[in-house]
């Protein structure tokens, strides 16, 4: 499982909001929770979102836009 907590900590390690993500998350379930990442996460921030979003996207191979726009169109 690639874990949103392991990906965000050890890229962002500085980002103090790295703690909060739920353990449990993947990024799988995250793109099964596109329409409520929020309370997946299990943190409040768009930068977090967007930097999991992004990263979402390049392990599906595709753009940013494409993940963006599967959340804004929920």
């Amino acid at each position: 499982m690639n874990y949103l907590k392991n990906f965000y900590q050890a890229s962002y390690p500085s980002d103090d909001m790295g703690d909060e993500i739920r353990f449990e998350s993947t990024f799988e379930g995250l793109l099964e929770n596109i329409n409520k990442p929020y309370d997946y996460i299990g943190v409040f921030d768009s930068i977090v979102r967007e930097r999991l979003f992004d990263q979402l996207a390049k392990n599906k191979g595709v753009d940013y836009d494409s993940i963006y726009n599967l959340y804004f169109n929920k």
